[in-house]
């Protein structure tokens, strides 16, 4: 048995690798430079940590999603194995604290955010370490053609200087051909190992769905596969409603946003984690590191904005290689209101700086200051302040955090403070009644020396980082200090955070990014083209158009998508004769039909289309059929 094997079985305990996880395993502990393209589920991350932990040394980890940082640091500290992340809005002490412990502390993996890399200082201190791989996950986002392309990821090419014998990885779950040549260019990749899965999913049905009745549609979807599914939409107040309204018609549901606070997910992840509840109701901010094998169905009952997102949200279903589906239901209305939530509201130039400009005023911020500063933030509030559309400016935020310029976490953040109200030497006391309390206590003392004076914003992260814990620990910590009446302490909810990455300075910060805003604006307009061609094409399998737009062919069709089982069941003639003798009594909608005739509503979509483009029938404003 190899050794990557036995640490597959002892940390993750499972009894074999996923084709090819263990080539490119391999490869890695051979030396090579690699890239590998593995959608969604292909397990991108075992990738990388088995070879590390092999290795001596400590594995740098680039990645540009903190929430997924966090998570997989968590994971492995559960694991006993030492991890430790480097997020935006830590102040540089912190940065020197954290990169010591990497230095001295035997740590296997550190992560970062490519802005990192931005800053000389801090590259020279991961050349004192002894890194043994390099991985870069999100590896798309080094291309501007990748779907959420960063500037900052065209530094970590860099490294090949400073690390010219370490393995560079690259991981990537959604590249085309072109987006998979910019990754090895930019990153500088040598004569590098190449591993691509395809993105065929055999047991994985893609459905579109049209029907003027969305919840009707969805109740009969669940009713007939009551296993455990996800249903996403477009935002929070969506995720609420489409809950209620499940819960209403008797399903079991719970609902997973970026506004609940953390202790909130949690339960609620752990609710559909454990088949409590049927239904978890999510925006986007849901399924990162998330692994759950018995999902029958993802449907999305509003349109997706790209068809990157739409095959890594789908592909959440099915992992246990059972018959699953990835489903659409969308009505005709959708394209527009879809067009003007996505394409109308991009930012241009103007607008982008108007937001930048006033952001830094907003919080005060002179020009050529404001390095490292964070703030809670209020999105809503900051633009009925200055009388912004909030996603207009929410985009401008998302940008200047793609660029670097700020990290906007939009994520509902705890904010806690608290002030010491006993003596010193009664802590003391308190600390030897409750020795395993005492690194938490002692570490917060030591981090925040005016505590006893006044009241403190404490950073519980930090806090467990350096006192070696978790962060639910140190909360327990401060809720049984405020019971015992030692501390006062007081928690606030924030709408997000803004951390500022560079010094204020205007014209020049937005002039250096303006042709990527360009660039990614047109690229979303194509994206979304692609969804729009995606839902409205009737004469074509549902998989191999996703294969097709990541440029792989098949040559057969998949027999289970919307398209393929419309084909199988459809008589034409038959139905379409059917539909006639309908709507000569009375204009009908295509539910309607659907109840009247029995017929599926694939089956019905399939023949209303042929009597519309054949000029035998019309629809009207209420959206019923009638005969011409």
């Amino acid at each position: 048995m190899s050794e990557a094997l036995q640490i597959l079985q002892k940390y993750w305990k499972h009894d074999s690798f996923r084709t090819p996880q263990e080539e490119i395993i391999q490869s890695v502990l051979s030396g090579n430079d690699t890239f590998a393209l593995l959608p969604t589920g292909g397990g991108k991350s075992v990738c990388f940590q088995i070879p590390a932990i092999q290795l001596n040394g400590i594995c740098l980890v680039i990645s540009p999603l903190i929430a997924l940082m966090k998570d997989q640091v968590q994971n492995l500290q559960n694991k006993n194995i030492k991890a430790i992340a480097l997020t935006g809005g830590v102040s540089q002490d912190d940065v020197i604290d954290i990169l010591d412990n990497c230095q001295f502390g035997n740590y296997k993996f550190l992560y970062l955010s490519p802005e990192r890399l931005q800053h000389d200082w801090i590259v020279e201190r991961l050349k004192q370490l002894p890194i043994n791989l390099i991985a870069i996950d999100e590896a798309h986002c080094v291309s501007q053609w990748g779907h959420d392309f960063r500037p900052a990821y065209l530094k970590i090419s860099a490294l090949k200087e400073h690390f010219p014998t370490t393995p560079f990885l690259a991981l990537t779950a959604t590249a085309n051909k072109r987006v998979q040549e910019d990754i090895c260019t930019n990153l500088a990749l040598v004569n590098p190992k190449v591993f691509t899965k395809s993105f065929t999913r055999e047991n994985l049905a893609y459905h579109v769905i049209k029907t003027e009745d969305k919840l009707f549609k969805i109740q009969q979807i669940l009713t007939k596969n009551p296993q455990s599914s996800i249903i996403y939409v477009r935002n929070r107040k969506s995720c609420v409603e489409t809950s209620q309204q499940l819960n209403q018609l008797g399903f079991t549901t719970t609902i997973y946003h970026g506004g609940l606070p953390a202790k909130e997910k949690e339960k609620n992840m752990q609710s559909w984690l454990e088949n409590k509840s049927q239904v978890v109701v999510a925006t986007n901010a849901f399924g990162m590191g998330i692994d759950k094998p018995d999902v029958k169905t993802v449907i999305h009952i509003q349109l997706p904005e790209n068809l990157e997102n739409y095959y890594q949200e789908a592909g959440r279903a099915g992992r246990n290689g059972e018959k699953a589906f990835g489903i659409i239901v969308t009505n005709p209305s959708d394209i527009g209101y879809t067009k003007a939530q996505f394409i109308d509201v991009l930012p241009d130039k103007k607008f982008v700086k108007d937001v930048y400009i006033k952001l830094n005023n907003y919080f005060q911020i002179a020009y050529g200051e404001g390095y490292n500063e964070s703030f809670a933030f209020n999105l809503n509030q900051f633009c009925a302040h200055y009388h912004f559309p909030v996603i207009k400016a929410f985009n401008s935020l998302q940008f200047l955090d793609r660029q670097g310029i700020i990290t906007f976490q939009s994520e509902s953040t705890e904010k806690i403070s608290l002030q010491f109200i006993i003596p010193s030497k009664e802590v003391i006391r308190y600390i030897s009644l409750h020795p395993h309390d005492e690194p938490v206590i002692t570490t917060i003392l030591r981090t925040y020396s005016g505590i006893f004076d006044v009241e403190t914003t404490i950073n519980p992260h930090l806090i467990a980082k350096k006192a070696n814990t978790t962060e639910k620990h140190v909360e327990e910590v401060i809720d049984k200090l405020a019971e015992s009446q030692c501390i006062i302490l007081h928690a606030k909810n924030n709408d997000s955070s803004i951390t500022f990455n560079e010094a204020r300075e205007d014209d020049l910060t937005i002039n250096r990014v303006a042709k990527f805003l360009e660039h990614q604006n047109k690229l979303k307009e194509e994206q979304f083209q692609s969804v729009v061609n995606y839902i409205t094409n009737e004469d074509t399998c549902k998989n191999r158009m996703l294969l097709a737009y990541f440029d792989e062919i098949s040559k057969e069709d998949c027999g289970i998508c919307s398209y393929c089982t419309a084909k199988k069941k459809v008589n034409p003639v038959e139905i379409t004769q059917s539909v006639l003798q309908l709507l000569e009594k009375s204009p009908l909608n295509s539910r309607e039909i659907e109840n009247q005739l029995h017929i599926s509503s694939e089956a019905t979509i399939f023949a209303i289309q042929l009597l519309l483009e054949n000029k035998r029938i019309k629809i009207n404003s209420n959206n019923q059929y009638y005969l011409i």
